[in-house]
């Protein structure tokens, strides 16, 4: 009687290290996702997949949806279907909550880049929702360690075995972006993309600043699976802002209609964009982490 009065007889589920899902349990939830993303696409209407997308990736999918209602009420008249095949699902073993997983895909767009979806969960009950979307070319996609049973290993936001905690990517890659540094390697997302916006925001009659925020809380935070190698592949979110800003007599540039369709007040002088991005990159046990790809999506736009 005592020991089942004072519960020591209970087995705690969110203490249990157990598989996120089942490999059914996933292939479902891709089948789901994919098709409220269709119709939600089609229609151009956010509630039709609003059940199934969170963090940056719903910050990103729900804007693009908005400005294609505003500018076509009758819906997306350039609708495709997407369509996601020879799917892989690499499934970790943890306990506690969220459980989540990644979905390894080809899609008929994007050219033969792998969609790389993360979907997440915070309870038994509730639906699976796609977190994080990103694009990585065949042979870029990270190699993750399994166990016997096939199953991944998560990797904890604090872990101090790799070049930088996962939990800190989001604030060392807005850091990176305004001051450079050694965390990361050269590449598109990283080096490339400095010099891009040091160019443009040179350009004659025309000032352009950027301000890039950390976006690691809730539904945002970082998501890390090891790698055969020992170090991790962490998805993660940051926020950037772009301002241009013309001199007297000059115009800023007029943006396409899906930017004015999302733009507060009047553009006059200056033009502000507010934009999600959602990145995976691969965090080494040692030396610079590389961004092996990143989705990004005006959210919001302000004229002034």
């Amino acid at each position: 009687m005592s020991l089942t009065a004072s519960g020591c007889v209970v087995v705690h589920g969110e203490r249990e290290v157990l598989p996120s899902a089942t490999r059914a349990e996933a292939a479902k939830a891709l089948e789901q996702f994919t098709s409220a993303y269709n119709a939600a696409d089609k229609a151009y209407d956010t509630s039709l997949d609003a059940d199934h997308t969170t963090g940056a990736l719903a910050a990103i999918d729900s804007a693009r949806l908005k400005a294609g209602r505003a500018n076509h009420p009758d819906g997306n008249p350039s609708h495709t279907p997407l369509e996601l095949t020879d799917a892989e699902f690499t499934i970790p073993k943890k306990a506690g909550w969220p459980r989540w997983f990644v979905a390894d895909a080809k899609g008929n767009k994007g050219g033969d880049t792998r969609w790389l979806l993360v979907f997440t969960r915070h309870g038994m009950e509730e639906t699976w929702q796609a977190a994080y979307l990103t694009l990585v070319a065949p042979g870029k996609v990270p190699e993750f360690k399994t166990d016997a049973d096939g199953w991944a290993e998560a990797v904890p936001a604090n872990a101090t075995d790799v070049a930088a905690p996962p939990g800190d990517l989001s604030k060392d890659y807005t850091a990176y972006l305004k001051d450079g540094g050694q965390t990361f390697a050269d590449g598109a997302h990283t080096s490339a993309w400095r010099e891009l916006r040091q160019k443009r925001s040179k350009r004659p009659g025309l000032v352009t600043q950027y301000i890039d925020e950390p976006l690691a809380n809730g539904d945002y935070a970082p998501l890390a699976l090891r790698t055969k190698d020992g170090g991790a592949a962490v998805f993660f979110s940051t926020r950037h802002y772009e301002k241009q800003t013309a001199a007297q007599g000059v115009s800023v540039p007029t943006p396409n209609e899906d930017v004015l369709a999302l733009t507060d007040g009047e553009i006059k002088q200056s033009l502000t964009m507010e934009f999600v991005s959602n990145q995976i990159a691969l965090d080494p046990a040692d030396g610079p982490v590389s961004v092996l790809g990143r989705v990004q999506g005006l959210t919001s736009a302000k004229g002034e």
